[in-house]
């Protein structure tokens, strides 16, 4: 369109409006959608810490009990990664986004009321699914959404709600804790408080429009996503009408016979699968090392030590991940936040007298806290969601979110048994070495999506010929200099 400037301005495509969109409101309206999932996700997962001090006496719970409650939601998020990642890339994000929150809220809200440990049991499974479900979802209809430059930092943003969710369990258990409230209405209360998050975002989810790039890119409907991409930026975001092209799709014989795409789903679900060990098999027993630590100190003493913990480490952990990732690169991060996983975990079995020493401990304790989320813990859910093509992306995330989800439930599992064998150090020692094969993985198999966009680490350039500008002005990338002097 000529304007009286001499200047041209060119409607960009679909893709590379995307791709070169300055942050807006409709980015942080869709953090905010995918974002209290995963702050649900860690309030759910790691209040059963928690919750297990008052069931454990009130419904004599044998350590293998213990063991299952701790673990079984982590199992079943492996099932619910894999069964909704796949669906969403053969129905559509939009068909299936919500349902996976749905599964949290009735979840989180019959885990309240259970009667039994085997009906807690069945519960935690249908929470676990939902929990598992919203990883490949969240991350990947916020990747779509995000613009080539900070698309690291949109992504880190959705999944560093998981740190307030990590803060709130102690919140919620201190209070209770201190509130006199009967043991049997504490825990049940911790449950139900799950409920709530998932609930108020689940009409934001049921709303939201399909992703552009999946309709452009693998149904063809490009004029569709064209208008869908209006709509839900407020017009913030205008691109050419085009006609429907020729979908793009990848079956999952082809994606689990080809070497590229075999080699991403061990890179980054064995990546996920280690930090997840690490991760979950210590944050979810931080009671109980504390307890074994101070084994005189009292219930109250250590959930304060973990809201402490969180609050000091995890939380700053997380914001640095978010306004440092792209810079760093999604990559190199995560082998650096691995190293220094290594180094602290190795600190705090070989040390003499650490584990006698509960201030020395908690700080070098904390320190691997910070770099666990500042590294793998955010790259680990950012990368997948990068390195697959559109047709195959949230079935590649809920691979490797699945197999993480599973190395959690062996972490969480298992950690009970290693530390009474070894102890702390013993225990501390086991997660140092598997930090090291962290670095090692890292290294050897994934790219550096920092800074590329998802069609060039897709291999689908084709579909986004223009050149990713800076995202300062939306007008300053679409005018050309017209052929006048």
């Amino acid at each position: 369109m000529s304007q009286s400037t001499g200047t041209h301005v060119p409607q960009l495509s679909v893709i590379d409006s995307l791709n070169n969109a300055p942050i807006s409101f409709f980015h942080l309206r869709a953090a905010f959608t995918a974002g209290m999932g995963f702050f649900t996700d860690a309030y759910d997962l790691f209040i059963i810490g928690s919750a297990l001090v008052f069931l454990k006496p009130e419904w004599h719970l044998s350590d293998t009990q213990i063991a299952f409650l701790g673990s079984i939601s982590l199992i079943a998020a492996f099932l619910g990664a894999f069964i909704f990642g796949r669906l969403a890339d053969v129905v559509g994000r939009k068909r299936i986004y919500g349902l996976e929150a749905l599964l949290m809220v009735i979840g989180g809200a019959a885990c309240a009321l259970a009667p039994s440990f085997a009906w807690l049991l069945v519960f935690r499974v249908i929470l676990g699914i939902g929990i598992g479900g919203d990883y490949p979802m969240s991350a990947v209809l916020m990747s779509e959404y995000a613009n080539a430059k900070k698309r690291g930092a949109l992504t880190s943003l959705v999944f560093g709600m998981q740190g307030l969710g990590l803060a709130f369990g102690p919140v919620v258990a201190l209070t209770l804790e201190a509130s006199g409230l009967p043991p049997d209405s504490i825990w049940r209360i911790m449950f139900a408080v799950g409920a709530l998050p998932p609930l108020a975002v689940l009409y934001l989810r049921r709303t939201m429009p399909e992703s552009p790039r999946y309709k452009a890119l693998v149904r063809g409907d490009v004029d569709d996503a064209a208008r869908d991409m209006a709509i839900y930026s407020t017009g913030q975001l205008a691109a050419e009408v085009e006609q429907k092209t020729k979908p793009s799709r990848i079956s999952l014989g082809q994606m689990l016979s080809n070497p590229k795409y075999l080699l991403l789903i061990l890179g980054t679900g064995g990546a996920w699968f280690l930090n997840d060990y690490a991760f979950y098999g210590n944050a979810i027993s931080t009671p109980e090392i504390i307890r074994m630590l101070a084994p005189s100190s009292s219930t109250m003493t250590g959930s304060a030590w973990a809201l402490i913990i969180f609050v000091a480490f995890a939380i700053p952990g997380y914001l640095a991940s978010i306004f440092f990732m792209d810079a760093i690169g999604h990559r190199r991060l995560q082998w650096i936040g691995f190293a220094v996983m290594a180094v602290a975990f190795a600190t705090m079995a070989l040390a003499p007298g650490i584990t006698h020493e509960v201030a020395p401990f908690l700080l070098v304790y904390g320190i691997s806290f910070f770099f666990i989320e500042f590294g793998p813990n955010c790259t680990t859910f950012v990368i997948p969601a990068e390195v697959f093509p559109t047709s195959i992306r949230t079935t590649g995330h809920g691979m490797a979110a699945g197999i993480g989800k599973f190395g959690a439930f062996v972490g969480t599992f298992v950690f009970p048994f290693i530390s009474a064998a070894g102890g702390i150090k013993g225990a501390m020692l086991f997660s140092a070495g598997i930090a090291i094969l962290g670095v090692i993985l890292t290294k050897l198999t994934l790219p550096e999506p920092s800074g590329k966009t998802l069609e060039m680490l897709g291999g689908e350039d084709d579909a986004s010929p223009h050149a990713v500008a800076e995202p300062a002005s939306h007008s300053e990338h679409l005018v050309e200099s017209s052929p006048q002097s």
